[in-house]
C-alpha cells in the first residue's frame, strides 16, 4: 500500500493539467488525440471510483435472479444462456430492473454526461 496521493488522485491530477494548461495550446488533429487521452484518463478515474461497487451490486442482483451463485462473468453467461434458451425473458420478476440498473451503472462510469442518463437520474 502506498501513501497518499491514490492512483485515482493521480490520473485525475494528470487529467486536470492535461485539460487546463495543454488542452488550450493544441489544436487541430493532435488537440482531438490530446482529447480523446483526457477522456481516457477520465474513464479509468470513474472505473476505479464506481466499479468495484457496481459489479458487486450487480453480482447480487444476479444471484438472486438466478438463484446461484458465480463469479459475475460466469452469472452473466448464465443470464445470457437463460435468455437465449427462452427460460428467462422479460416478464421473469426482476429481470427487467435488474438490466435496467445494470445500464445506469454502466453509464455512471462510461458516459456519466448523456443526456438521457442525467434525464433518469432527475426521476429517482
Amino acid at each position: 500500500m502506498q501513501d497518499e496521493p491514490t492512483p485515482t488522485e493521480l490520473i485525475k491530477a494528470v487529467a486536470d493539467f492535461l485539460r487546463s494548461e495543454i488542452a488550450p495550446a493544441i489544436k487541430g488533429h493532435n488537440g482531438f488525440k490530446l482529447r480523446v487521452g483526457i477522456n481516457a484518463l477520465d474513464l479509468v478515474t470513474r472505473q476505479l471510483a464506481l466499479a468495484e461497487a457496481g459489479d458487486a451490486t450487480e453480482a447480487a442482483r444476479l444471484k438472486q435472479l438466478l438463484g446461484t451463485g458465480g463469479t459475475l462473468m460466469e452469472l452473466n453467461r448464465v443470464l445470457s444462456e437463460k435468455i437465449a434458451g427462452g427460460e428467462v425473458d422479460l416478464k421473469t420478476p426482476g429481470l427487467s430492473e435488474h438490466l435496467w440498473q445494470t445500464t445506469l451503472d454502466k453509464l455512471a462510469v462510461d458516459q456519466p454526461n448523456y443526456a438521457s442518463y442525467k434525464r433518469e437520474l432527475e426521476t429517482k
